[in-house]
């Protein structure tokens, strides 16, 4: 489905639907008193719809919610396309994680009936929705039948409407990064008395891990690099920076391509090799970098991993990644390569990747970040995305020169 047929849909549909619930709760209200959770909960589901990149920034909370609740079986409920990430990381056993499949209309409404009946049988005891204002994710929250459902509010700023059956609310934050957010959902599932200003919760600070991991063997990523080296043999005996230049759903997140190329170029004369990673929907823009930077040491590597677990080994393999915002960026903290991220549109303060081995890019222009929880990501930019324009090249080459000239750490067996 379309991401501006689901931005319509949400707005009007949702709206009506949220409405409706909210005055069906608030009924029911009047004759009993909102659940809370109880001692040893058997059932929490987490609601992320996001894309792939929020997983790992919900890695923190995904193990608050296992310390907290070690009895508890964490239920996953994400977008068909987004599992790969979540089997990979282990977020929870494979038989707890649940799928909305968005590729038509048709299909999203039976599997959104399909799960919200699955959950209703397993008889959840809380529900934990990490969307931000979606109206589907909400109404799927009173949906799957728990009777605590925590998740965000905008309270007394402005925000998109989305009802008010959410029990244990919080206000969403805008100043906050959205991890430490993730984890104020756990602290809000047993205090519903604090709603929605919570303020008894923990002073938290952004977290500097994200507590996942992807196990590897040593050999197994030997193996992979020798054989990344035989399939490119411009690589070999080179320190390799990888570019992502797409922009992916979102194309005005992206830097612009000449600056890549530019960058790429640089690399290339002294001594470096780069590799331009990607979709395959990306491969015409990796020809027409290419064939800009024009040396031999820069090649197409668009649609060479076959998965993300590939990608990761190919982070393993390489020395740095300059990328835009995206899935990219926060799977890179995973592994021992050093990143650059541009950000933009939105803001690393919000969104940036956890961890030490990151350096966010951003312009500082005063229409930016311009996408945000309050208009679904939708850009109020006429397409001359100046934020992105406006970081010149050659500070960035030579920032990834000075970290190529150090040495690398050796990559933890």
């Amino acid at each position: 489905m379309k991401l501006q047929t689901q931005r319509w849909i949400d707005r009007w549909v949702g709206q009506l639907l949220c409405a409706a619930v909210s005055a069906w709760v608030r009924l029911k209200g009047l004759f009993g008193k909102p659940g809370g959770l109880v001692a040893r909960p058997r059932h929490i589901l987490v609601i992320l719809l996001s894309e792939m990149g929020s997983i790992v920034l919900a890695g923190p909370m995904f193990a608050a919610l296992r310390r907290n609740y070690p009895g508890a079986a964490i239920h996953v409920l994400q977008l068909k396309k987004n599992q790969e990430v979540s089997r990979l990381l282990g977020l929870t056993q494979a038989q707890y994680l649940h799928a909305l499949d968005d590729s038509s209309g048709l299909t999203l409404l039976r599997d959104i009936l399909r799960v919200s009946l699955s959950m209703r049988r397993i008889q959840l005891d809380a529900v934990v929705d990490c969307e931000l204002f979606s109206r589907i994710s909400a109404l799927l929250s009173f949906a799957c039948g728990a009777s605590v459902r925590v998740g965000f509010t905008a309270h007394t700023q402005e925000g998109l409407y989305r009802g008010s059956f959410i029990n244990h609310a919080i206000p969403y934050n805008p100043y906050q990064h959205i991890s430490k957010q993730f984890l104020s959902l756990v602290d809000a599932l047993e205090d519903g008395a604090a709603a929605p200003r919570n303020k008894t919760a923990p002073i938290r600070s952004l977290p500097v891990d994200t507590e996942l991991s992807v196990p590897f063997d040593a050999d197994e990523l030997q193996v992979y690099r020798a054989q990344v080296m035989s399939d490119h043999s411009a690589l070999a005996g080179r320190k390799v920076v990888l570019l992502y230049a797409g922009g992916g759903i979102l194309p005005e997140r992206a830097w612009p391509a000449a600056h890549y190329a530019r960058v790429a170029q640089g690399l290339c004369e002294a001594g470096h090799a780069v590799g331009l990673i990607g979709l395959k929907d990306d491969a015409a823009l990796a020809r027409s970098l290419i064939t800009e930077v024009g040396h031999s040491a820069c090649v197409d590597l668009t649609g060479y991993t076959r998965s993300i677990r590939e990608l990761l080994m190919l982070f393993h393999a390489c020395d740095l990644l300059i990328t835009n915002d995206g899935g990219p960026g926060h799977f890179a903290t995973l592994t021992p390569i050093q990143t650059m991220v541009f950000f933009g549109p939105e803001t690393g303060r919000l969104y940036g990747p956890l961890g030490q081995r990151n350096q966010v890019l951003e312009s500082g222009l005063a229409c930016s970040p311009c996408l945000s929880a309050y208009n679904h990501r939708l850009t109020f930019c006429d397409g001359d995305n100046q934020c992105l324009k406006r970081i010149a090249p050659d500070p960035v080459l030579v920032d990834a020169l000075a970290y190529l000239r150090r040495d690398r750490v050796p990559a933890a067996a």
